[in-house]
């Protein structure tokens, strides 16, 4: 089994797992992921019981029990920068042996749910309109470090897309790509109830997601073209900032994954919400009784 150097995988002197804090019997295999570390007692307090709660940098972290589950739940901060931490030592806590430090000879898969806030971008998507995310189109760029980038994400749609923005042989344009979350989580999680939408997974929250503060944006008509675009009957239903990191790490390491957000601004109609944390407890309950 591969080896894991210690400049690679860095495990703490109590043997948690570096920047999370965590240690392996801690992980259930089932994992919320809420980007507030704020959150994640709004989570912890409809669980049963708990094992554990520790909090290192914005990354706080609480198993328990909900309903006969064993749930973990985790804060991530904000972006998909902080996803490819969280995900790979999360997936690292699962199949590597920490005293070893080689890889675990069984697969153990896990399932993980991040519950978010977000903005719509179609009529369809008003405040307070929960969204799965069936596809997700990475502004980020992280998917393309890793190999294997091309066998799980949709190429012809990343083509039609790019095509579309206008990006063709641009070199100052993203690199986007397109990948599915786990479809079998898709049902079970957005059930008959919410939207399952096309989610762009931005690199920032102003520019990148077309607002325009004091900077310029390159692109003024960015959004509007994100609203018009159309493939195969699918339309971009809303923005946020971490979804195509979670869905396409998870892919290529074998875990189920998908995104859930509750629409706090839609960009089109031009209204917001920010006293939504009443609304998002019962996103965070449908999750937790589907999970």
């Amino acid at each position: 089994m591969k080896y894991f150097a210690p400049s690679e995988l860095l495990i703490n002197e109590d043997g948690s797992v570096f920047h999370l804090h965590v240690k392996p019997e801690w992980l259930a295999d089932k994992v919320i992921l809420v980007g507030d570390p704020g959150r994640v007692p709004l989570v912890g307090a409809h669980f049963d019981s708990r094992e554990c709660d520790v909090e290192s940098r914005e990354f706080r972290t609480i198993t328990g029990s909900y309903q006969g589950k064993r749930i973990t739940v985790v804060s991530t901060g904000i972006g998909c920068d902080n996803i490819d931490i969280v995900v790979n030592e999360l997936d690292a806590l699962a199949n590597i042996d920490f005293v070893t430090r080689r890889e675990k000879p069984a697969f153990r898969q896990l399932e993980m749910v991040r519950i978010g806030t977000c903005g719509g971008l179609q009529p369809n998507t008003p405040v307070g309109t929960f969204v799965c995310s069936q596809k997700s189109i990475g502004f980020d760029g992280l998917l393309n470090f890793y190999a294997g980038r091309n066998a799980v994400c949709d190429l012809p749609f990343e083509r039609a897309f790019i095509h579309h923005m206008g990006w063709t042989g641009n070199m100052c344009a993203p690199a986007p790509y397109v990948i599915d979350a786990d479809s079998e989580l898709i049902e079970r999680i957005a059930a008959d109830d919410m939207v399952r939408g096309v989610t762009i997974a931005a690199g920032g929250f102003f520019g990148p997601q077309g607002r325009e503060l004091r900077i310029p944006l390159a692109d003024p008509h960015q959004n509007e073209k994100i609203e018009s675009f159309e493939y195969r009957g699918y339309r971009i239903t809303n923005f946020e900032m971490e979804s195509s990191a979670l869905a396409g790490l998870s892919r290529l390491m074998g875990h189920k994954a998908t995104t859930v957000c509750m629409v706090i601004a839609n960009r089109l109609i031009k209204e917001a919400n920010t006293a939504y944390k009443n609304t998002i407890d019962t996103l965070i309950e449908t999750v937790l009784e589907r999970l």
